[in-house]
């Protein structure tokens, strides 16, 4: 990778990625593009910003002929909770989107990386310790895109040689960008509710167990699969990875060593239960780990300590 053009940069993913990549690669070399207008931001100031609908393509291509990229990372797409809302919407932005950034990967060899998800997985997939290669029948359309889309990768890598590379993402957690709209995004507000009002109200019952990961850990994934030697990669397109499988307890459990005083509450939403429902309780990334080296840094514990650590600068702020 020596240039790099980014969709969705103002995402849970793209914000953070976009910083870090610029540090590793220069500044001048990452070129951040999103739909909306936010000049204001340090991203957005920080070095290429372009504003982008990746439904076009034509903008799309013109935008990374100009910039003349070699790689990208398209991270463009409707969450799954909000996904289920709007399904005609989700399949035309995020496998428009997907199919414009794959031409344009095609028509300028670039390298390409896309991510999947857990949500790729549905209830007739083993809940267990599930395997990079199983049974996958979503039952949402968020599912739906991503099976698809690792078929298309897939389909780009064999007819037109694409190097496109992708993981299964379990949810992110993270203390920079709020949360967007995704199912396992209970694991990220729970920190924060903590922290302001030392309660929180999970919208996922207790026992739910589903994949997590600190977005740390899912940067140093993106950016050590998009360096791998290619010729050991046997999947390419999404590759299990996880941290650490945990259901709204654990958390609970932990916030409480920093803050004792902390309550955990429930209001089933059905919808977002019924998504969660669906996915693995846990998933094996042996693949990843055999094929190109794929290692976990944070846990359940080292995670919360630095969550907390980096969300109470923050919180103090807003009080004074």
């Amino acid at each position: 990778m020596k240039k790099i053009l980014i969709t969705g940069a103002l995402g849970q993913i793209g914000s953070e990625l976009t910083t870090k990549l610029r540090d590793i690669y220069g500044a001048d070399n990452v070129v951040a593009t999103d739909i909306r207008k936010n000049e204001e931001t340090q991203l957005a100031q920080s070095g290429p910003y372009e504003v982008l609908d990746v439904t076009d393509a034509k903008s799309m291509f013109d935008i990374a002929e100009t910039y003349q990229v070699d790689t990208i990372m398209h991270l463009a797409a409707l969450l799954s909770a909000i996904a289920e809302t709007k399904p005609l919407f989700a399949w035309n932005l995020n496998m428009g989107g997907l199919v414009n950034a794959l031409e344009v990967a095609r028509e300028l060899q670039c390298q390409f990386f896309t991510p999947s998800s857990i949500g790729a997985f549905g209830p007739t997939t083993p809940k267990n310790n599930t395997p990079q290669d199983t049974v996958q029948r979503p039952t949402t359309m968020y599912g739906v895109n991503k099976v698809a889309g690792e078929l298309l990768c897939d389909y780009y890598y064999h007819k037109f040689g694409v190097d496109t590379r992708g993981l299964r993402f379990p949810g992110l957690i993270s203390y920079v960008t709020p949360p967007g709209g995704g199912t396992t995004d209970y694991a990220v507000e729970i920190y924060y509710e903590a922290m302001k009002n030392v309660k929180y109200t999970s919208n996922i019952g207790k026992g739910t167990y589903m994949d997590m990961m600190y977005m740390p850990d899912a940067l140093n994934a993106i950016i050590a699969l998009m360096e791998a030697d290619s010729s050991t990669l046997i999947h390419r397109n999404a590759f299990n990875i996880t941290a650490m499988s945990v259901e709204p307890e654990d958390f609970a459990a932990e916030i409480k060593k920093h803050i004792p005083e902390f309550k955990l509450e429930y209001a089933i939403d059905a919808a977002r239960q019924s998504i969660a429902d669906s996915w693995p309780n846990s998933i094996d990334a042996t693949a990843a780990k055999q094929e190109w080296g794929f290692k976990a840094e944070y846990d359940l514990t080292k995670m919360t300590e630095d969550m907390l650590a980096q969300l109470r600068p923050k919180f103090l702020l807003k009080a004074n």
